[in-house]
Protein backbone atom coordinates (compact mmCIF):
# COMPACT_ATOMS: atom_id res chain seq x y z
CA UNK A 1 0.00 0.00 0.00
CA UNK A 2 2.85 2.59 1.41
CA UNK A 3 4.76 1.33 -2.67
CA UNK A 4 1.26 2.78 -4.34
CA UNK A 5 1.17 5.85 -2.53
CA UNK A 6 5.37 6.65 -3.65
CA UNK A 7 5.19 5.69 -6.99
CA UNK A 8 1.84 7.47 -7.36
CA UNK A 9 3.51 10.40 -5.76
CA UNK A 10 6.67 10.02 -8.42
CA UNK A 11 4.61 9.50 -11.11
CA UNK A 12 2.68 13.17 -10.49
CA UNK A 13 6.01 14.80 -10.31
CA UNK A 14 7.06 13.69 -13.49
CA UNK A 15 4.01 14.84 -14.94
CA UNK A 16 4.47 18.07 -13.28
CA UNK A 17 7.79 18.31 -14.23
CA UNK A 18 6.94 18.14 -17.94
CA UNK A 19 4.01 20.61 -17.47
CA UNK A 20 6.68 23.15 -16.11
CA UNK A 21 7.06 23.58 -19.87
CA UNK A 22 3.60 25.71 -20.04
CA UNK A 23 5.80 28.40 -17.97
CA UNK A 24 8.44 29.22 -19.78
CA UNK A 25 6.13 31.17 -22.40
CA UNK A 26 8.56 34.12 -21.84
CA UNK A 27 10.97 32.39 -24.06
CA UNK A 28 8.93 32.24 -26.65
CA UNK A 29 7.12 35.87 -26.37
CA UNK A 30 9.67 37.53 -28.14
CA UNK A 31 9.48 35.30 -31.12
CA UNK A 32 5.77 34.34 -31.73
CA UNK A 33 5.19 38.38 -31.33
CA UNK A 34 7.33 38.96 -34.43
CA UNK A 35 6.90 36.03 -36.33
CA UNK A 36 3.11 35.38 -35.65
CA UNK A 37 1.44 38.19 -34.16
CA UNK A 38 3.13 41.37 -36.54
CA UNK A 39 5.04 42.97 -33.40
CA UNK A 40 1.95 42.44 -30.66
CA UNK A 41 3.00 41.46 -27.77
CA UNK A 42 -0.40 41.50 -25.77
CA UNK A 43 -1.73 38.79 -28.83
CA UNK A 44 1.22 36.90 -27.94
CA UNK A 45 0.91 36.60 -24.55
CA UNK A 46 -3.01 36.06 -24.91
CA UNK A 47 -1.95 32.70 -25.74
CA UNK A 48 -0.43 31.44 -22.62
CA UNK A 49 -3.14 33.45 -20.50
CA UNK A 50 -5.40 31.27 -22.86
CA UNK A 51 -3.56 28.20 -21.35
CA UNK A 52 -3.52 29.22 -17.96
CA UNK A 53 -7.40 30.17 -18.10
CA UNK A 54 -8.85 27.25 -20.12
CA UNK A 55 -6.33 25.19 -17.61
CA UNK A 56 -9.63 25.92 -15.33
CA UNK A 57 -11.99 24.20 -17.49
CA UNK A 58 -9.44 21.67 -17.96
CA UNK A 59 -9.36 20.91 -14.52
CA UNK A 60 -13.32 21.46 -13.93
CA UNK A 61 -13.98 18.47 -16.28
CA UNK A 62 -11.09 16.14 -15.59
CA UNK A 63 -12.15 16.26 -11.95
CA UNK A 64 -15.73 15.26 -12.84
CA UNK A 65 -14.07 12.58 -15.56
CA UNK A 66 -11.97 11.44 -12.85
CA UNK A 67 -14.49 10.61 -10.25
CA UNK A 68 -16.83 9.02 -12.76
CA UNK A 69 -14.25 6.85 -14.39
CA UNK A 70 -10.22 6.56 -13.31
CA UNK A 71 -7.50 9.32 -12.76
CA UNK A 72 -5.66 7.16 -15.08
CA UNK A 73 -7.79 7.57 -17.79
CA UNK A 74 -8.29 11.47 -17.58
CA UNK A 75 -4.50 11.54 -17.05
CA UNK A 76 -3.51 9.72 -20.20
CA UNK A 77 -6.21 11.55 -22.61
CA UNK A 78 -4.90 14.77 -21.26
CA UNK A 79 -1.55 14.01 -22.23
CA UNK A 80 -3.12 13.22 -25.68
CA UNK A 81 -4.91 16.69 -25.69
CA UNK A 82 -1.86 18.69 -24.42
CA UNK A 83 0.58 16.94 -27.17
CA UNK A 84 -2.22 17.16 -30.16
CA UNK A 85 -2.51 20.83 -28.90
CA UNK A 86 1.38 21.39 -29.23
CA UNK A 87 1.91 19.87 -32.37
CA UNK A 88 -0.82 21.82 -34.42
CA UNK A 89 0.66 24.60 -32.82
CA UNK A 90 3.75 23.53 -34.45
CA UNK A 91 2.11 24.35 -38.07
CA UNK A 92 0.31 27.60 -37.34
CA UNK A 93 1.10 30.44 -39.91
CA UNK A 94 0.82 34.14 -39.25
CA UNK A 95 -2.30 34.75 -41.68
CA UNK A 96 -4.11 32.94 -39.40
CA UNK A 97 -2.46 33.62 -35.94
CA UNK A 98 -5.60 33.10 -34.17
CA UNK A 99 -5.14 29.25 -34.35
CA UNK A 100 -1.90 29.22 -31.92
CA UNK A 101 -4.63 30.81 -29.21
CA UNK A 102 -6.54 27.61 -30.39
CA UNK A 103 -3.79 24.86 -30.00
CA UNK A 104 -1.53 25.87 -28.01
CA UNK A 105 -3.92 28.48 -25.56
CA UNK A 106 -7.14 26.45 -25.74
CA UNK A 107 -6.33 22.67 -26.34
CA UNK A 108 -3.31 23.25 -24.47
CA UNK A 109 -4.64 24.51 -21.53
CA UNK A 110 -7.64 21.93 -21.47
CA UNK A 111 -4.89 19.13 -21.65
CA UNK A 112 -3.28 20.44 -18.75
CA UNK A 113 -6.28 21.15 -17.09
CA UNK A 114 -6.77 17.30 -17.26
CA UNK A 115 -3.05 16.33 -15.78
CA UNK A 116 -2.97 18.91 -13.02
CA UNK A 117 -5.37 19.19 -10.75
CA UNK A 118 -6.21 15.20 -10.86
CA UNK A 119 -2.59 14.82 -10.00
CA UNK A 120 -2.66 17.02 -6.94
CA UNK A 121 -5.91 15.44 -5.93
CA UNK A 122 -4.85 11.79 -6.38
CA UNK A 123 -1.34 12.50 -4.28
CA UNK A 124 -2.87 14.37 -1.65
CA UNK A 125 -5.48 11.27 -0.84
CA UNK A 126 -2.69 9.16 0.17
CA UNK A 127 -1.08 11.40 2.29
CA UNK A 128 -4.36 13.47 3.89
CA UNK A 129 -2.08 14.53 6.72
CA UNK A 130 0.78 16.19 5.18
CA UNK A 131 -1.29 18.18 2.62
CA UNK A 132 0.93 21.06 2.31
CA UNK A 133 4.31 19.45 1.93
CA UNK A 134 2.65 16.65 -0.43
CA UNK A 135 0.77 19.51 -2.66
CA UNK A 136 4.34 21.56 -2.68
CA UNK A 137 6.29 19.35 -3.57
CA UNK A 138 4.47 18.53 -6.73
CA UNK A 139 3.71 21.74 -7.67
CA UNK A 140 7.10 22.54 -7.18
CA UNK A 141 8.21 20.09 -9.49
CA UNK A 142 5.83 22.23 -12.22
CA UNK A 143 8.35 25.33 -11.25
CA UNK A 144 11.17 22.74 -11.18
CA UNK A 145 10.15 22.12 -15.39
CA UNK A 146 10.59 25.49 -15.99
CA UNK A 147 14.53 25.66 -15.14
CA UNK A 148 15.15 21.94 -16.67
CA UNK A 149 13.41 23.18 -20.07
CA UNK A 150 14.56 26.40 -20.20
CA UNK A 151 17.92 25.89 -21.27
CA UNK A 152 16.84 23.29 -23.51
CA UNK A 153 14.01 25.08 -25.40
CA UNK A 154 16.26 27.86 -26.03
CA UNK A 155 18.53 25.25 -27.59
CA UNK A 156 16.56 24.31 -29.62
CA UNK A 157 15.07 27.45 -30.71
CA UNK A 158 18.22 28.38 -31.57
CA UNK A 159 19.06 25.10 -33.37
CA UNK A 160 15.94 25.07 -35.55
CA UNK A 161 17.17 28.41 -36.77
CA UNK A 162 16.86 31.17 -33.79
CA UNK A 163 14.59 33.51 -32.39
CA UNK A 164 11.47 34.10 -34.45
CA UNK A 165 11.79 30.58 -36.74
CA UNK A 166 12.65 28.04 -34.48
CA UNK A 167 9.77 27.86 -32.54
CA UNK A 168 7.03 25.77 -34.44
CA UNK A 169 9.73 22.60 -34.63
CA UNK A 170 10.56 23.12 -30.78
CA UNK A 171 6.63 22.73 -30.59
CA UNK A 172 6.81 19.64 -32.39
CA UNK A 173 9.78 18.31 -29.92
CA UNK A 174 7.76 19.42 -26.72
CA UNK A 175 4.59 17.58 -28.24
CA UNK A 176 6.09 14.46 -27.92
CA UNK A 177 7.92 14.78 -25.01
CA UNK A 178 3.98 15.87 -23.20
CA UNK A 179 2.52 12.31 -24.93
CA UNK A 180 5.68 9.97 -23.80
CA UNK A 181 5.66 11.26 -20.36
CA UNK A 182 1.79 11.23 -19.57
CA UNK A 183 1.24 8.09 -21.30
CA UNK A 184 3.59 6.53 -18.71
CA UNK A 185 2.68 8.54 -15.44
CA UNK A 186 -0.63 7.89 -15.92
CA UNK A 187 -0.39 4.23 -15.46
CA UNK A 188 1.20 4.56 -12.01
CA UNK A 189 -1.71 7.38 -10.78
CA UNK A 190 -4.44 5.32 -8.83
CA UNK A 191 -6.39 6.89 -6.10
CA UNK A 192 -6.16 5.21 -2.60
CA UNK A 193 -8.66 2.12 -1.81
CA UNK A 194 -11.85 3.14 -0.07
CA UNK A 195 -11.44 3.73 4.28
CA UNK A 196 -7.49 4.99 3.14
CA UNK A 197 -8.42 8.72 4.12
CA UNK A 198 -10.13 7.46 7.27
CA UNK A 199 -7.20 5.35 8.85
CA UNK A 200 -4.71 7.27 7.49
CA UNK A 201 -6.19 10.78 9.27
CA UNK A 202 -6.99 9.19 12.28
CA UNK A 203 -3.51 7.60 12.76
CA UNK A 204 -1.88 10.73 11.70
CA UNK A 205 -4.39 12.61 14.11
CA UNK A 206 -3.40 10.16 17.11
CA UNK A 207 0.40 10.71 16.16
CA UNK A 208 -0.19 14.40 16.31
CA UNK A 209 -1.81 14.33 19.51
CA UNK A 210 1.03 12.43 21.49
CA UNK A 211 2.38 14.79 24.30
CA UNK A 212 5.20 17.35 23.44
CA UNK A 213 3.88 17.60 19.40
CA UNK A 214 2.02 20.29 17.96
CA UNK A 215 -0.60 19.00 15.63
CA UNK A 216 0.04 20.05 12.03
CA UNK A 217 -3.48 18.59 10.86
CA UNK A 218 -6.55 19.90 10.54
CA UNK A 219 -9.90 19.34 11.89
CA UNK A 220 -11.91 17.15 10.19
CA UNK A 221 -13.75 18.79 7.20
CA UNK A 222 -16.84 17.64 6.06
CA UNK A 223 -16.59 16.90 1.89
CA UNK A 224 -17.85 19.38 0.24
CA UNK A 225 -19.69 18.66 -2.96
CA UNK A 226 -19.13 21.11 -6.45
CA UNK A 227 -22.66 22.05 -6.29
CA UNK A 228 -22.53 22.67 -2.25
CA UNK A 229 -19.53 24.57 -2.57
CA UNK A 230 -20.76 26.74 -5.87
CA UNK A 231 -23.26 28.12 -3.06
CA UNK A 232 -21.43 29.18 -0.82
CA UNK A 233 -19.46 32.60 0.46
CA UNK A 234 -16.20 30.93 0.86
CA UNK A 235 -15.48 29.70 -2.68
CA UNK A 236 -15.77 33.12 -4.23
CA UNK A 237 -13.90 34.38 -1.09
CA UNK A 238 -10.83 32.33 -2.26
CA UNK A 239 -11.63 32.39 -6.28
CA UNK A 240 -11.65 35.92 -6.20
CA UNK A 241 -8.34 35.82 -3.73
CA UNK A 242 -6.78 33.74 -5.99
CA UNK A 243 -7.39 36.10 -9.21
CA UNK A 244 -5.88 38.89 -7.34
CA UNK A 245 -2.79 37.21 -5.89
CA UNK A 246 -1.39 35.44 -9.24
CA UNK A 247 -0.91 38.63 -10.79
CA UNK A 248 2.25 40.38 -10.13
CA UNK A 249 3.43 36.84 -11.12
CA UNK A 250 1.97 36.59 -14.29
CA UNK A 251 2.93 39.56 -15.49
CA UNK A 252 6.89 38.59 -14.39
CA UNK A 253 6.69 34.70 -16.18
CA UNK A 254 5.26 36.45 -18.93
CA UNK A 255 7.58 38.58 -19.70
CA UNK A 256 10.55 38.47 -17.93
CA UNK A 257 13.25 37.81 -20.89
CA UNK A 258 11.78 40.64 -22.79
CA UNK A 259 12.02 43.16 -19.32
CA UNK A 260 15.64 41.89 -18.91
CA UNK A 261 16.57 42.36 -22.93
CA UNK A 262 15.10 46.27 -22.43
CA UNK A 263 17.25 46.55 -19.02
CA UNK A 264 20.33 46.23 -21.35
CA UNK A 265 20.89 42.06 -21.45
CA UNK A 266 21.68 41.13 -24.76
CA UNK A 267 19.04 37.68 -25.25
CA UNK A 268 21.44 35.23 -24.03
CA UNK A 269 22.00 36.64 -20.67
CA UNK A 270 18.11 37.74 -20.66
CA UNK A 271 17.17 34.10 -20.33
CA UNK A 272 18.73 34.37 -16.60
CA UNK A 273 15.21 35.94 -15.92
CA UNK A 274 13.49 33.18 -17.04
CA UNK A 275 15.23 30.47 -15.29
CA UNK A 276 15.24 32.51 -12.07
CA UNK A 277 11.79 32.89 -11.78
CA UNK A 278 11.24 29.07 -12.84
CA UNK A 279 13.72 28.15 -10.20
CA UNK A 280 12.59 30.01 -7.68
CA UNK A 281 8.78 29.52 -8.64
CA UNK A 282 9.68 25.91 -7.79
CA UNK A 283 11.56 26.19 -5.28
CA UNK A 284 8.95 28.45 -3.54
CA UNK A 285 6.28 25.96 -3.63
CA UNK A 286 7.81 23.43 -1.56
CA UNK A 287 8.98 26.01 0.84
CA UNK A 288 5.96 27.83 1.54
CA UNK A 289 4.25 24.40 1.45
CA UNK A 290 6.09 23.15 4.53
CA UNK A 291 5.43 26.14 6.26
CA UNK A 292 2.00 26.10 5.68
CA UNK A 293 1.53 23.65 7.38
CA UNK A 294 2.67 24.52 10.39
CA UNK A 295 2.06 28.14 10.41
CA UNK A 296 -1.52 27.89 8.93
CA UNK A 297 -2.75 28.39 5.17
CA UNK A 298 -4.28 31.41 5.60
CA UNK A 299 -1.46 33.24 8.03
CA UNK A 300 0.87 32.35 4.92
CA UNK A 301 -1.15 33.02 2.22
CA UNK A 302 -1.19 36.61 3.51
CA UNK A 303 2.07 36.29 4.46
CA UNK A 304 2.89 35.41 0.49
CA UNK A 305 0.17 38.39 -0.59
CA UNK A 306 2.02 41.17 1.72
CA UNK A 307 5.00 40.26 -0.24
CA UNK A 308 4.00 39.81 -4.00
CA UNK A 309 2.70 43.88 -3.05
CA UNK A 310 5.92 45.26 -1.71
CA UNK A 311 7.77 43.27 -4.83
CA UNK A 312 5.59 44.42 -7.47
CA UNK A 313 6.47 48.06 -6.49
CA UNK A 314 9.98 47.53 -6.90
CA UNK A 315 10.30 46.33 -10.14
CA UNK A 316 10.68 50.14 -12.03
CA UNK A 317 13.76 50.68 -9.63
CA UNK A 318 15.90 47.34 -9.95
CA UNK A 319 18.41 48.08 -12.70
CA UNK A 320 21.78 45.90 -13.06
CA UNK A 321 21.88 42.51 -11.82
CA UNK A 322 19.55 43.27 -9.57
CA UNK A 323 16.61 42.51 -11.82
CA UNK A 324 17.56 39.31 -11.72
CA UNK A 325 17.62 39.38 -8.13
CA UNK A 326 14.15 40.72 -8.17
CA UNK A 327 12.49 38.10 -10.27
CA UNK A 328 13.50 35.48 -8.69
CA UNK A 329 12.33 36.51 -5.49
CA UNK A 330 8.84 37.56 -6.83
CA UNK A 331 8.61 33.55 -8.37
CA UNK A 332 9.41 32.74 -4.79
CA UNK A 333 6.22 34.61 -3.60
CA UNK A 334 4.05 33.57 -6.52
CA UNK A 335 5.12 30.01 -5.74
CA UNK A 336 3.67 29.92 -2.50
CA UNK A 337 0.45 31.03 -3.68
CA UNK A 338 0.55 28.01 -6.27
CA UNK A 339 1.34 25.50 -3.53
CA UNK A 340 -1.34 27.25 -0.51
CA UNK A 341 -4.36 27.72 -2.42
CA UNK A 342 -4.75 24.09 -3.24
CA UNK A 343 -3.99 22.90 0.47
CA UNK A 344 -6.54 25.83 1.22
CA UNK A 345 -9.05 24.24 -0.93
CA UNK A 346 -8.59 21.21 0.52
CA UNK A 347 -9.18 22.00 4.35
CA UNK A 348 -12.22 24.20 3.18
CA UNK A 349 -14.21 21.70 1.30
CA UNK A 350 -12.68 18.37 2.03
CA UNK A 351 -10.43 15.98 0.24
CA UNK A 352 -12.79 13.92 -1.74
CA UNK A 353 -13.97 16.25 -4.42
CA UNK A 354 -11.12 17.97 -4.65
CA UNK A 355 -9.82 17.83 -8.01
CA UNK A 356 -13.40 19.29 -9.19
CA UNK A 357 -13.50 21.38 -6.64
CA UNK A 358 -9.71 23.26 -6.90
CA UNK A 359 -10.71 23.40 -10.49
CA UNK A 360 -13.71 25.55 -9.86
CA UNK A 361 -11.00 27.17 -7.63
CA UNK A 362 -8.93 27.68 -10.69
CA UNK A 363 -11.41 30.00 -12.50
CA UNK A 364 -10.20 32.85 -10.24
CA UNK A 365 -6.43 32.31 -11.77
CA UNK A 366 -7.43 31.60 -14.88
CA UNK A 367 -9.37 35.02 -15.27
CA UNK A 368 -6.17 36.73 -13.55
CA UNK A 369 -4.26 35.13 -16.03
CA UNK A 370 -6.30 36.69 -18.98
CA UNK A 371 -6.75 39.98 -16.89
CA UNK A 372 -2.65 40.22 -16.49
CA UNK A 373 -1.85 39.32 -19.42
CA UNK A 374 -3.52 42.29 -20.93
CA UNK A 375 -3.02 44.81 -18.59
CA UNK A 376 1.08 43.89 -18.81
CA UNK A 377 0.76 43.51 -22.85
CA UNK A 378 -0.29 46.62 -23.15
CA UNK A 379 2.29 48.77 -20.99
CA UNK A 380 4.81 46.12 -22.63
CA UNK A 381 3.24 47.76 -26.30
CA UNK A 382 3.31 51.25 -25.06
CA UNK A 383 7.10 50.75 -23.39
CA UNK A 384 8.62 49.49 -27.09
CA UNK A 385 6.58 52.48 -28.59
CA UNK A 386 7.80 54.87 -26.06
CA UNK A 387 11.90 52.72 -26.26
CA UNK A 388 11.59 52.84 -22.52
CA UNK A 389 10.75 49.64 -20.30
CA UNK A 390 9.62 52.51 -17.42
CA UNK A 391 6.91 52.68 -19.29
CA UNK A 392 5.56 49.37 -18.35
CA UNK A 393 5.85 49.86 -14.54
CA UNK A 394 1.69 50.86 -14.27
CA UNK A 395 1.30 46.99 -14.85
CA UNK A 396 3.05 46.26 -11.58
CA UNK A 397 1.40 48.79 -9.60
CA UNK A 398 -2.07 47.56 -10.99
CA UNK A 399 -0.72 44.05 -9.55
CA UNK A 400 0.61 45.59 -6.22
CA UNK A 401 -2.97 46.90 -5.67
CA UNK A 402 -4.50 43.38 -6.60
CA UNK A 403 -2.79 41.88 -4.09
CA UNK A 404 -3.69 44.15 -1.28
CA UNK A 405 -7.52 43.40 -2.07
CA UNK A 406 -6.62 39.36 -2.07
CA UNK A 407 -5.53 39.99 1.11
CA UNK A 408 -8.73 41.79 2.21
CA UNK A 409 -10.55 39.19 0.85
CA UNK A 410 -8.56 36.55 2.71
CA UNK A 411 -9.00 38.11 6.22
CA UNK A 412 -12.48 38.05 5.80
CA UNK A 413 -12.58 34.39 4.64
CA UNK A 414 -10.26 33.97 8.11
CA UNK A 415 -13.36 35.64 10.02
CA UNK A 416 -15.92 33.39 8.33
CA UNK A 417 -13.89 30.12 9.52
CA UNK A 418 -13.62 31.83 12.97
CA UNK A 419 -17.50 31.82 13.41
CA UNK A 420 -18.12 28.06 12.00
Amino acid sequence: MKKQGIYCVLAAIAIQLTLGIAYIWSVFQTGIADSIFGGNNAAAGLTFSLLLATLTIGSVIGGKLAGKYTTRRVIFIGGIILSAGFFLASLVKPEFSWLLWVTYGVMGGVGMGFTYSTTIACAQKWYPHKKGLITGIIVAALGFGGVVFTPIVEALVAAFGGTGVGEPKTFMVLSAVFLVVCTIGSIFMKNPPDGYLVSASSAASTSAASPGTVSAVPAAVKNITPSQMLRSVPFYLITAAFMLACMGGLMMINFAKPIAEAKGFIPAIAAIGVLAISMFNSVGRLVWGMVSDKLGRINTITLLLAGSAVLSLLVNLAVGYWVFILIAVIGFFYGGLLSNFPSLTADLFGPAHMATNYGFVLLGFGSGAVIASQIAGYFRNAAAVAGDINEMFPAFIIASCCAAGGIVLIQILRVLRQKV
